[in-house]
């Protein structure tokens, strides 16, 4: 008798496991660790004693989860230190929200058993729910899904405040504690997707295709700001993606949160409904699936075919035309006043320079650079700024007889009004003073 019920034990602890381990991998505990250490920082002023209490309480407790996270976003104990001091509204009305992702873990199970059902070919990965600094609330790292829980989990009641601009405001008043479900869909899905190229049409694609099946697994309309408002303005977005579609500039589509606070990240919408209409169009929902994640993005044939067949745009694009008027919506440097680039008698007693653009620029982003010689000086004091024309930039000269003078402008902090970045990479100016 005896026999039997050892053999049933063993028996049970076996399926268990089986049972175990087919269940996503889901970690919590970088949350407990953080707050440990956020509590333990309110009760010194010293700021090398925090640096330690961050370490020790949470780096060190850290996950590889969160190790990481931090690779992959750059954090360090400085930093996480300098956002709880700066932001302590936000991080109060935070944390009770991160405490949440616990009772999540069986939404998140199910989610990704269904997620299975319509992709038998899933791999398993990780997910760690973190509490991050402020730079991203979801990404992967192989086959680890990585969340920053004080982003993933704001909402409407979060206190954005202390904050320099709308962005988490525009974010958080979209997003409810549900999306912490979608997200993680999400990035799932992203562990078992082939990395991007450089187009901005396969990345668009990529990230559309997360939405979109997270949409279909949880059978829930996706509530976010960028679908809200794609939503609203479909055609116009439509029509202003055309005529990017081929570019590899992400910058007025994707992660642009900071410099787009209202409308952000519309390459996620646009992604979605190409994906939407492939999936539509397909005979075969299953293999439709299966295109969407196992496309090569880095693949421009692959991904303009998968744009194609999906009927986005009911007329086959013409590349090379819309590639061309493309780069005319660039702007380019016109000129130079009170001289000329390259010329060789310039008065040492000028004291501006200005820079001539084809089309308005947005203010107060420049990008500038030291000549790439040693042996040529620098002539610039200071950058006064664009003039109302939003065209001429002014920048102020210190310069001295005989001398030759150079520097670089480059395109990538100056850009235009509508977004576009100057057309030449670099535009060398260089002088000489008589």
């Amino acid at each position: 008798m005896r026999k039997k019920i050892l053999i049933a034990l063993a028996l049970m602890l076996f399926f268990k496991s089986l049972v175990a381990q087919k269940q996503t991998s889901i970690h919590t505990d970088d949350i407990d660790h953080f707050w440990t250490a956020y509590d333990a920082i309110q009760k010194t002023k010293d700021f090398s004693k925090k640096i330690e209490i961050i370490n020790s309480q949470y780096i060190i407790k850290g996950s590889k989860g969160l190790k990481a996270f931090m690779v992959a976003r750059q954090y360090n104990d400085t930093l996480w230190v300098n956002l709880i001091e700066k932001l302590p509204k936000f991080w109060n009305s935070i944390r009770p929200n991160t405490l949440t992702t616990k009772h999540k873990t069986a939404e998140l199970q199910e989610g990704i058993k269904k997620l299975k059902a319509i992709y038998p070919e899933l791999k398993p990965a990780e997910i760690y729910f973190t509490i991050g600094a402020l730079r991203s609330g979801g990404t992967v790292k192989d086959n680890l899904v990585l969340v920053g829980s004080e982003i993933a989990t704001g909402n409407i009641t979060t206190d954005v405040s202390e904050f320099d601009n709308d962005w988490f405001k525009n974010v958080f008043k979209e997003q409810s504690l549900d999306n912490i479900v979608y997200l993680n869909i999400h990035e799932y899905i992203h562990t078992q997707q082939h990395p991007n190229g450089s187009s901005l049409l396969g990345q668009v694609i990529r990230e559309g295709a997360c939405d979109f099946i997270a949409e279909l697994v949880l059978q829930k309309p996706l509530k976010t700001k960028y679908m809200s408002y794609g939503l609203a303005n479909a055609a116009i977005i439509k029509a202003r993606f055309k005529a990017e579609v081929f570019s590899d500039n992400y910058e007025n589509w994707l992660y642009n949160g900071r410099q787009r606070p209202e409308d952000a990240d519309l390459g996620y919408y646009v992604g979605y409904e190409i994906c939407k209409a492939y999936y539509q169009h397909a005979k075969n929902k299953k293999q439709a699936i299966k295109d969407m994640i196992e496309l090569d993005f880095s693949s421009d044939g692959a991904v303009e075919l998968f744009l194609e067949k999906s009927g986005f745009y009911p007329a086959k694009l013409d590349k090379s035309e819309i590639k061309e008027t493309y780069e005319k919506l660039k702007p380019n440097i016109a000129g130079l006043a009170p001289f000329n680039n390259g010329d060789q008698n310039v008065d040492a007693s000028t004291k501006e320079l200005k820079v001539i653009f084809s089309k308005p620029m947005l203010p107060n982003k420049y990008s500038i650079s030291l000549p790439k010689s040693t042996d040529v000086s620098f002539p610039l004091k200071s950058v006064k700024g664009f003039e109302e024309d939003g065209k001429t930039l002014v920048l102020e000269l210190g310069l001295k007889p005989q001398q030759f003078y150079e520097f670089i402008i480059t395109n990538k902090g100056f850009r235009s009004r509508n977004g576009y970045a100057l057309k030449d990479e670099e535009y060398v100016i260089k002088f000489t003073t008589k």
